[in-house]
């Protein structure tokens, strides 16, 4: 029977070394700094309607 507590491989740490710790892992991704929010609901807000005049002129 195989030790369970001996890699020999050390493929284990090999994986632990890319994978955060489950207290360091966010559950939603990445924080958002507070500058970049209100560049990121501009962004879709100019994108719905310029997407929405896009539908106005093909369908006009």
């Amino acid at each position: 029977m195989a030790d369970d507590s001996v890699d020999p491989g050390g493929s284990i740490e090999s994986y632990r070394a890319f994978v955060p710790a489950p207290d360091l892992a966010s559950q939603i991704g990445p924080p958002v700094s507070q500058s970049s929010k209100p560049s990121l609901i501009l962004a879709v807000v100019v994108a719905s309607v310029l997407l929405s005049l896009a539908f106005w002129i093909a369908l006009g």
